[in-house]
């Protein structure tokens, strides 16, 4: 989220995060949890941000909201990650977010694998959607399983009369998910069982596919050397206009967000 500034102002205007509780947690797949928000603060959260970025802000272990509270606004920042809107339902106060489980591996997957109603976290956010616009003959989707909750959100989003293709690159068999995608969309599954090891199957499915005519469109999300791969092809092989892809690295083998982030900065 873009810091405000006045002119002649430093001092940063953007609201600061507000601390949302948990309702619920759902096992969607055996390696998917979504946890579900619910309380006022959620009804000040825009309409139309499934999809968008947003920021969570961890607590310590059995530490107090109070505290936690005074932490957001004093410092030091909690322990933040990065995940996506997936639904907003603001008529009943509730928001869903879903992580991907890698069990005590990571802190925010420890966090959803822990949570239980009344817990309680910072959201920061939410940013600007990926695909705001749908003008496109047909629609080139591809997502990991880092990146399912942005695909599926641009997938329900568009006309239900787009055309296209959605490559789906998940855990097991067991972890496919109902997206209630336009009926001229092509869903493809594909499998690759060890995520901490690199896959070709998403860059080779669509280098071989069968490419359409005209103006296509792209949300494309994941592991980053898998996204690197995809960036040149499309860029220098298909030759689509930067304007139209959507096109992002979410993580990288053998990194944590911070030092990815610092990657791709450094790479910008």
């Amino acid at each position: 989220m873009a810091s405000i500034k006045a002119a002649g102002n430093t001092k940063n205007t953007r609201p600061p995060p507000r601390i949302l509780s948990v309702k619920e947690k759902t096992r969607l797949t055996p390696n998917m949890i979504r946890i579900t928000f619910a309380g006022p603060e959620i009804e000040t959260i825009r309409t139309g941000c499934e999809g968008a970025n947003c920021k969570l802000m961890l607590p310590k272990q059995g530490q107090s909201r109070e505290a936690f509270a005074l932490q957001l606004q004093d410092g030091p920042r909690p322990t933040t990650r990065t995940y996506t809107v997936r639904h907003l339902r603001r008529d009943i106060q509730e928001l869903d977010i879903n992580f991907v489980d890698h069990g005590e591996e990571g802190p925010a997957s420890a966090w959803a694998n822990a949570a239980k109603p009344g817990d309680f976290c910072g959201f920061a956010g939410p940013g600007p959607v990926k695909l705001a616009e749908f003008y496109a003959d047909w629609y080139l989707v591809a997502a990991d399983m880092s990146a399912l909750p942005v695909a599926a959100a641009a997938l329900e989003a568009m006309p239900r009369d787009a055309k296209g293709v959605a490559v789906f690159e998940i855990t097991e068999a067991s972890d496919r998910q109902a997206i209630d995608a336009p009926a001229g969309i092509d869903v493809h599954w594909l499998l690759h069982s060890d995520p901490h090891r690199p896959s070709s199957a998403q860059v080779d499915f669509i280098t071989e596919m069968e490419w359409p005519t005209g103006v296509v469109q792209t949300c494309i999300a994941g592991e980053s050397g898998v996204i690197r791969t995809l960036r040149d092809y499309l860029a220098n092989q298909r030759r689509i206009p930067r304007k139209d892809c959507y096109v992002s690295g979410y993580w990288r083998i053998g990194l944590i967000e911070d030092e990815h982030q610092a990657m791709k900065r450094k790479e910008a």
